[in-house]
């Protein structure tokens, strides 16, 4: 990945929709939104609730094989977005016997890669340019928030990750 300037971000909800979840993601001057599928929505309310599960989900899988190589998620950077579409990277930290470390950079869809952040507590970055781009979403988190305390749903998506 070419340098580019990038910013940390957290997530700050996680929002049931009718077709999956809204991830909701910025800092505090800025928040933006990114739809994902429900099986990627609830693994990442799993994870942040630190669900004991009986059995491993994908994401445990690739979290046992990395660590059974020495590796660990470093970050996870969102460093694209082209028509609504999101692009990421997991950059992936391996250290070897003879202590020699390796930065390896995988191309995933955001929704995997803030969900391997979320379960090994790795910063969630996002490019600059990104950043920029993205409608502020913040009012319209606020509002579903209230909704949601109130016992409403939210049922429409706009926008896609994949």
């Amino acid at each position: 990945m070419a340098q580019q300037q990038v910013v940390q971000v957290e997530l700050k909800a996680v929002i049931p929709t009718a077709n999956g979840a809204a991830l909701f993601l910025g800092t505090p001057d800025k928040t933006f939104v990114i739809y994902v599928d429900a099986t990627v929505g609830h693994a990442i309310n799993m994870f942040l609730a630190g669900t004991e599960k009986e059995r491993p989900l994908t994401h445990d899988l690739m979290a046992h094989v990395l660590a059974a190589f020495g590796a660990k998620v470093d970050r996870a950077v969102i460093n694209d977005v082209k028509n609504s579409t999101f692009y990421a990277r997991l950059i992936v930290s391996a250290e070897n016997e003879l202590h020699q470390k390796k930065i390896i950079e995988l191309d995933a869809r955001p929704s995997d890669c803030i969900a391997m952040a979320i379960q090994q507590k790795a910063p969630i970055l996002v490019s600059r340019v990104v950043l920029d781009e993205v409608d502020d979403a913040s009012d319209a988190l606020k509002q579903l928030e209230t909704s949601k305390e109130q016992g409403g749903e939210v049922a429409e998506e706009e926008g896609s990750e994949e």
